[in-house]
Order: C-alpha cells, then structure tokens, then sequence
C-alpha cells in the first residue's frame, strides 16, 4: 500500500498559495448542455452533467497535484448561486426575467453537484441575495490583495472584469486560459472597462438593457475614445452618428443602471475564510461512496487508485447515499451514465492509465518482427498512419502505429528527416529508422491477414495512404463509425472527442508536437521521442475506445446497422476517393473570364442604381445605401446596430419590386461562383493523377448523409445557368463517357411509404408526375394543360412539407403573403391527411425515446426534443420529422453503393463509380459498354432497399451518358 498524500490541508493562504474559484452554477449548465442527457441505470435519475461536473473536480484538484503540476491549487472552492432574488432585483426589478426555467431533468441536479464537491472535501459555498459572482470576486480580490495566484474557473464573460496580473480565467470545457490578452480580444478593451462596454452593450441573457443600437465592438470603440461610460455621457453630444448620439442621450439612465447590474460586489460579507478553502485529501470511504451511488463506474476505479482505498474502505463505501432524492427521468441509450463503459471487456479495467503509458519506438527489423508476432498472437489491433499532409492522395507515409493491447502499443517511423533531438534542418542526418521497402514487405502481410482485425479511427483515411503504399488493409474496425451508429446526435466521433468522453483522456494535441500557423513543421521533421508518444497514444486510444464501444453495438441492438450501412462505406469510398474524377482547367478558365465580365457588367449597373460607387461586398456600406440613402423601407437592424443585408433581407426586397437588390443578389451569386469553383478548382487537381480526388466524411451529419469536401463538390449550384455550366467542366478520359443515375424524387417516395398516404402511393405506382398530380388535388386544376406556376407551388410545398417548412418559410419561396401560404399547406394537410399524422407521431416517439428511426434501423438521437425553449424545441421537432425520411433515402444510396462494386464486377464492366452527390451517382466507363453499365446501376440501385425493406411505392433511377456531368444530369 502507497503511502497517503496529504494535498496541502491546514495551510493559510499567503502569497505563495493558488486559489481556484469555481463558477458551480454556471459550470453545471455548460456540462447539461455540452453532454448527453444521461441517466442512472438503477432508477433513472439524470446524471450526465453531474458525471461532467465530478471528472472537472478530479482534474483540477487531484490529477493535477498527483502530476505534480506547478499550477495545481493549494486553495479551492466551488461557489454557486443561492435560490432567490439578490440586490440587483432591486435596482432594476426585470433583471434575468426573460430567462426560462432550468430543464426538468437538470432540476434533480443541483443538489446532486453541491453532495459531489462535498465528497470531494471541497467547500460548497453560496449566499441568499447574492449571485456567484459576487462571492467569487469577493474572494478572489481577497486572495490577490494577499499576494495569492487565483484561478477561476469559469468562461462567464461578466467574470473577466476581474482579470489582473493575479487573477486569471480557466475555460474547462476548452481547457483554455482567460487571461488579460484574452479579454482584449472578447471585448476590445483591457479587463478594467469591461464594465463601462457592459454597461453600453447590454446583455439579452440577463435582460440588462444597454443603449439600444449599441453592441460590443461599437461600445469597446466608444470606452476606447471617451475612457469611460460617464465621459461618454457627458460629451454625448458631440457623437456624429445622428442615431447613435440621440440614443446616447435618450437612454442614459438605462446605461447606468447597466453599469450598477453589472458591476460585480467585491465586498461580500463571506462566512468561509480563505484559510478553510485549503486543499485536503478527500475522505476516500465518503467521495468513493458517492461514486458508486453515482454508478460512475470508472471514475470511482481512478479514484479509489489515486487514494491508495483499501477493499475495505470500498466495499464500505457502498453504503452511502447522495442527500438529493432521486428523481425519475427517461432512460437514454448512450452507454453508462458519465460515459462510463457498459458490457466492455472486463480485461480493460486492469489498463494502466493512458498518461502512465511508455510506448516503443521500433527501428530495427528484429524489434518490428517482435511486434508482428504479437499482433498474431492478440489477433486484434489497433492502428494508425502519420503522414505529411491532411489529404490522403498527396501525403506521403511518415511512419505507422500499432496497439496490441491497451497501454501497449508502438510507433514504426519510416521517413523522418532530422536527427533524434529538436527540430532540426533538411540536411541534418536522419535518424536509425528501418528502410520503407522493408518494413512495407514485413507489415504487408500482417495487415491484409484476415485472421488479424485492425481497428482504426477515421479508417478510410489510413487506407487510402496504405494502399497507395501496395497495402490492402482488411479486415477493418472502425471507432468512429461504431460512436456514429451508435450515438449520432449526442456528440462528436473524432478521436480527441470520443477519448475525452470514454476514457476521460485528452490525447496529445497535433500543435504540440509540431507547432501551430507559419512555424507548424510536417511530421516527418518531428523528433523521433515526440513522434513516438504521439503516434502510439493514436493506436492505443483507438484501440482502447473499441474496447469500450463496440460491446455497446449487440447490447444497443445496432450491430446491423454498423455492419451494413456503415463499415462497408469505407472500402467503397476508398476507391471513390482514390479514382477521383477529370476536370478541364480551360473550361473552368474561360468561365472565369466570363464571370468576371458580367460581374463587371453587374458592379456598374448597381453603382449606377445606388447612384455612387460604393463596395458591393461590405454589407454596411450596402444596407447604408438601401436603407439610409436610398430609403427602401423594410430595413431592420442587427445587433451591432448595422443594417441587415443577408439574403433573406434582400430576397424580401427584391420580391417587392426593387431592382438594386435584385442586381446585389445576381452579383453576389456570380461572385461566389467564380471565387469557390471557377478559380479555386483547378487548384485541386491532383499533379500525379490529374485528376480531382474529393473527401467523403461518413459520420458528419445526423441523418446519415455524406458530406463532401476539398473541394466539396455536393454544394455546387445548379438553379441557375451559371451554376449548371460548372458541372461541363467535369469531363470523361478519352474514350470514356461519364454516367448519371439519379433518383428521381427519393424522399417523396419515402415519405409516402412511411406516412402511408395512398394517393401518393398510387400516382407513383402509374408513374404520374407528382408535382402535377399535388397541384391537380390541390387546387382543382386539370393536368393537361396546367399552368407551369402552379406546378412550381406545389413542388414547394410538396419537398417543405419534408424539411417542416413554415408559413412564413413558403411564403418567402414562392414570394406570396404569408396568410396565403398557411392556407396552402393547411389545405395540403387536408388532402393528405396522413402526412399530418406521420408528423404528429413521429415527434410523439421522439419527445417519449429521445430518438428517430429510418426504416432500416439507424437512429438519430434528439436531446433537445424536450427543450423549454421553443425555438430549439421547434427546430428539433422539424429534424424528428425530417431525420427518417432523409436518413432512409441515405440508407438506400448507401445500400446502392456497397452493392455497386460486385454487380459490375460480376457483368465485367471496367465501370468506377466516381461521386455521390445526394441522390445521384456519377460513374465513368468506356464508350462502348455505357448501355450495358446504365442497365447494371439502374438495377442496383432500384433495387437497394429489399429485402431489408419492401417499399410499397417503386424507386426509380434516372440515368444518363454523356462526355461531361452536366451533359450527362
């Protein structure tokens, strides 16, 4: 048994003590937001910000003093806000009235954060009539007049007028320090007169008023020339803005009492000294107690470690009960409350922490057979690429990692450039490191042994570096895509996300080892001993979190989904990627060159209108001229007192006849066009290939959508002309002509088939236009002969109805009023009654699960479905209704796609398919042989649903060939 630390109890606060001031309040509202609502197993009681609460305590109290950490604190509280009005009620009586009532399962909470910091042996402190605040800058004023370093933990920007040269801010969500630099940068002013901006600018979250037209960068450049609110007021007169001088004047007394809001009381009269606040070893029987009430399964382990708790002291502990009565709230599947490890390998407790960890660089052919061997041995391991670049088709392989087990794991560098110490030059010798060919034939067939999974996080990325190495990689696990089955919605799945969350570990960040802007070094001139604990701690992580996550897949019942929708994407996209797609650099140039004439065209008639030239680009200068010159009204002002001049704003204008935005509209549109594709493409084609090589991103969006990026080629316009022809840039080799297939309505038809709605079902079924047929029932019209525009607002209404559009939304779409958009979508309701109920139930499951299906098993978690606050409440119920229709139509493309490559193998057609964008596949293939290939993909893909899925409404493809995309859509 180790000897008990004593962590500086019983010591007075002097000058060489640092005191940490934790913001308890705030923290807990940050933690409920930031994580998953998650639950107690035993009874459902809602833990997760608690969960997130505890394991910041841990971190900043004991971790730090056991790393020995030169900043750790000999001097901690946590300080929260007391139930009840404080003084400030009473100076202005609507002070924080507009603020809703805390969520129903964050409300058992409070009380369960104040038993977390006292089984930490932490004082829990807070004072009727007084907020957090107060008490916080109170002592920490005290701490600093006494010579003391302070702390405080809080990213609440009414905390930073406290910042000096002994006072800083700790964000520990972000693990970033707030200091005086900081504040400048929040708010453009130096710490001493965040006060004097506060009280100009006003805070909405608190309801404290401010001078209207007034926001932060106009206050800080106010307190900047006048030096503080008073002067200010004093010479308000002499501001030329007309409306701002006037609202200066108007509202002077309100900035006052802004001020008098703001200003935090450093004079508290506190009960609990300083000299109490010392930090003492916690009481291992009471804090491992509340623990295991709290059924956070891992922490208590590392807590029990760290006090060195004997299995008395343990099994006693399980006697204890937190004081706050628990509270029923709907179970979440999303693991073990505080994302603790559910049905987990039961060896993977018995891990050394990931910091205790030494990891083994390999450079000699015998130290990487030893390790081959092993893999052979364990048959599962993890493992992990470094390379030069983010792009996987021009980065070059720098070395490769592997994890045999948690905790043990090794980096194989392969052409690093420097020598073992520092950040040397290019012509420095290179370190011992064994030969690329050689290690390449040793690792080679270990990595494409069947008989050895390899676990990888973000695997397509790797395997598009191996293979270009002649590694095929198989068989493959990936952790980003088990969290993506299984928690979409809840949080993100990268690596550092997902190992903060699961193992409570922050990996080494990227910026450490190689630097950060202009002096950021590529990998292969990283020292080989940083390489190494970088690297290795990417395997070991990796390889850790599958332990945890992938248990949860049989036990959560998303196994199917994990391992038809999801790992078979990555051997697909990989050879997507890797084929990538022609481009013509001339097309793209002489679109450029026409653009920039009509944008010439368009920038003198604008001026022309505006009557003055002006920058077409700045939007204060354009809502100065709409607004305040040209006196269109309509106008409304944004926060920072500017006039807005977003799309909406000038799509309203246009609507109502006014032709400078009209040409505003057309301007920008042309520019961005010739900014993001005509210009910017030709920079993405590949020297080796010549071709553009896109990223698919799997696990980006909650619906089970790719994304596209550098360069995304999912989001190119094609409404308008323009925006058609960059696709005539995207070309087929000699010989070879590029393929369109494209599902025609996919989501219509889903919907009809989910929503049960017959008469959709039906015109599908006799192929009928859809759009024609809505119109025809909804408004009595023929469907020989029927008006385009009528078609055009049933197509709206028909795809909004969808993605949840409102009254207002379709009323902008189709430039018509707003009450006679509400009256086509109730009429819309009216003819297909089933929609309205598909939607009615649809957002009943989720308010009583939590989540949302598609027909073939993929769930889209929705923690805001419950929200007090409408507005979010609103939009998520909008996603509830969306996420199955839209997910489902994914699902199938998806289906299509891993199916795709062995139906063309099995006809023997060369054909590759090359992109997916939304609901269209694009294909390149021989001339001779488009026929035979269009007969193969429609088949395929008209087919992906079955038998997982019988649709009661038929899928169809519409495809085409042709020598360029645009000729071929």
């Amino acid at each position: 048994m180790a000897t008990k630390k004593t962590l500086g109890g019983g010591t007075p606060l002097t000058k060489n003590s640092h005191l940490y001031l934790v913001d308890g309040s705030a923290y807990l509202f940050r933690a409920y937001h930031a994580l998953p609502p998650l639950t107690r197993k035993s009874d459902g009681l809602p833990v997760g910000a608690v969960s997130g609460f505890c394991n910041m305590l841990q971190k900043l109290v004991l971790a730090s003093k056991e790393r020995g950490d030169r900043d750790a604190p000999t001097h901690f509280a946590v300080i929260f806000d007391a139930k009840g009005d404080t003084f400030r009620n009473e100076i202005y009586s609507d002070y924080k009235a507009n603020r809703d009532a805390p969520p129903e399962d964050m409300v058992p909470q409070f009380p369960l954060v104040r038993d977390a910091t006292r089984a930490f042996s932490l004082p829990s402190i807070e004072m009727t009539g007084f907020e957090a605040d107060d008490l916080i800058a109170t002592y920490a004023k005290q701490a600093a007049t006494l010579g003391a370093e302070v702390t405080i933990v809080s990213s609440d920007k009414d905390l930073m007028q406290l910042v000096d040269d002994k006072i800083e801010m700790l964000d520990p969500m972000k693990d970033k320090v707030i200091d005086s630099d900081g504040v400048v940068e929040k708010f453009g002013v130096t710490p001493d007169k965040v006060v004097e901006v506060q009280a100009l600018a006003g805070d909405s979250s608190d309801n404290v008023p401010g001078v209207p037209g007034i926001g932060i960068k106009t206050a800080a450049l106010l307190i900047n020339e006048f030096g503080d609110l008073e002067n200010l007021l004093a010479n308000a007169e002499s501001i030329k803005q007309k409306k701002r001088r006037e609202n200066l004047i108007e509202f002077a007394e309100q900035a006052r009492i802004s001020r008098r809001l703001v200003l935090l009381d450093q004079d508290v009269p506190v009960d609990v000294p300083l000299d109490d606040m010392a930090v003492v070893e916690p009481d291992a029987k009471k804090l491992i107690g509340f623990l295991k009430d709290m059924e956070f399964n891992t922490l208590t382990r590392r807590m029990a470690e760290m006090l060195d708790a004997d299995a008395d002291a343990i099994e006693a502990a399980g006697d204890h009960k937190s004081e706050a009565k628990p509270k029923a709230a709907p179970s979440v599947e999303a693991g073990e409350a505080g994302g603790t490890p559910g049905a987990m390998d039961p060896a993977y407790a018995d891990n050394p922490p990931i910091e205790e960890t030494e990891y083994d660089c390999v450079t000699t052919i015998e130290a990487l057979d030893e390790w081959i061997a092993e893999a052979y041995a364990t048959g599962l391991i993890g493992l992990d690429t470094e390379t030069t670049s983010l792009d996987p088709m021009s980065g070059s392989l720098v070395g490769i990692s592997l994890a045999t087990k948690p905790g043990r794991a090794c980096y194989i560098p392969l052409t690093h450039g420097m020598a073992s110490e520092g950040t040397l030059a290019l012509d420095d010798p290179a370190p011992e490191q064994i030969p690329v060919k050689d290690a390449i034939a040793r690792l080679k067939p270990l990595l494409e042994d069947s008989g050895v999974m390899k676990v990888l996080q973000n695997a397509k990325y790797d395997l598009v570096i191996l293979k270009r190495a002649g590694i095929d990689v198989y068989p493959i696990d990936d952790t980003m895509l088990i969290s993506y089955a299984l928690d979409t919605g809840l949080h993100s799945h990268g690596m550092d996300a997902l190992s903060q969350r699961f193992l409570e570990h922050t990996p080494i960040p990227f910026k450490e080892v190689a630097g950060t802007g202009k002096a950021q070094i590529t990998f292969d001139k990283v020292s080989l001993d940083k390489a190494t604990r970088y690297a290795a701690e990417d395997a070991d992580v990796t390889l850790r979190l599958y332990h945890v996550l992938k248990p949860r897949l049989v036990g959560e019942r998303m196994m199917t989904v994990y391992e038809t929708l999801e790992r078979p994407m990555v051997g697909v996209l990989q050879q997507m990627e890797m084929a990538g797609i022609k481009l013509d650099p001339a097309i793209l140039k002489r679109m450029s060159s026409d653009f920039a004439q009509k944008l010439a065209g368009l920038e003198a008639e604008i001026h022309e209108l505006a009557g003055e030239e002006f920058n077409i680009g700045s939007p204060k200068q354009l809502g100065e001229i709409l607004f305040d010159k040209m006196g269109i009204e309509g106008g409304k002002k944004t926060k920072t007192g500017a006039w807005g001049t977003g799309a909406d704003v000038l799509e309203t204008l246009a609507a109502q006849g006014h032709d400078l935005p009209i040409r505003v509209l057309e301007w920008r549109q042309l520019s961005k066009l010739k900014s993001t594709y005509t210009d910017a493409l030709p920079d993405f084609i590949n020297e080796e290939t010549g071709r553009v090589h896109t990223s698919y991103s799997l696990a980006s969006t909650t619906t089970g959508r790719l994304s596209s990026s550098d360069p995304n080629l999912q989001n190119i316009p094609i409404r308008t002309e323009e925006g058609r022809k960059i696709r005539t840039a995207f070309v087929a080799d000699d010989g070879n002509v590029l393929i369109s297939a494209d599902y025609s309505q996919i989501e219509l038809r889903v919907l009809a088939h989910m929503a049960g709605i017959d008469t959709l079902r039906q015109a599908f079924a006799d192929g009928l236009d859809i759009h024609a047929m809505t119109a025809s029932e909804m408004f009595n019209e023929p469907i020989e002969g029927m008006d385009p525009m009528i078609r055009r607002k049933a197509k709206a209404i028909n795809f909004g109805i969808i993605y949840g559009i409102s009254a207002f939304g379709l009323a902008n779409q189709l430039s018509i009023p707003r009450g006679e958009a509400a009256e086509y979508i109730d009429k819309y309701f009216e003819r297909f009654p089933g929609i309205r109920a598909y939607m009615d139930e649809t957002k009943a499951y989720a308010r009583e699960h939590g989540f949302v299906s598609t027909l073939f098993g993929r769930k889209t978690h929705l923690p805001e479905i419950a929200s007090k606050n409408g507005a979010q409440r609103s939009f998520t119920e909008r996603a509830a209704i969306n996420a199955p229709i839209q997910g489902s139509a994914a699902d199938i493309i998806r289906r299509a796609m891993i199916r795709m490559p062995e139906a063309l193998e099995k006809a023997k057609l060369p054909a590759k398919m090359l992109l997916q964008v939304h609901d269209e596949l694009i294909f390149e293939v021989p001339e001779k042989q488009a026929d035979k290939t269009i007969k193969v993909v429609r088949e395929v893909m008209e087919g992906a649903a079955a038998p997982a899925v019988n649709l009661s409404v038929p899928l169809v493809v519409d495809a085409n060939a042709a020598l360029s995309w645009a000729e071929a859509h």
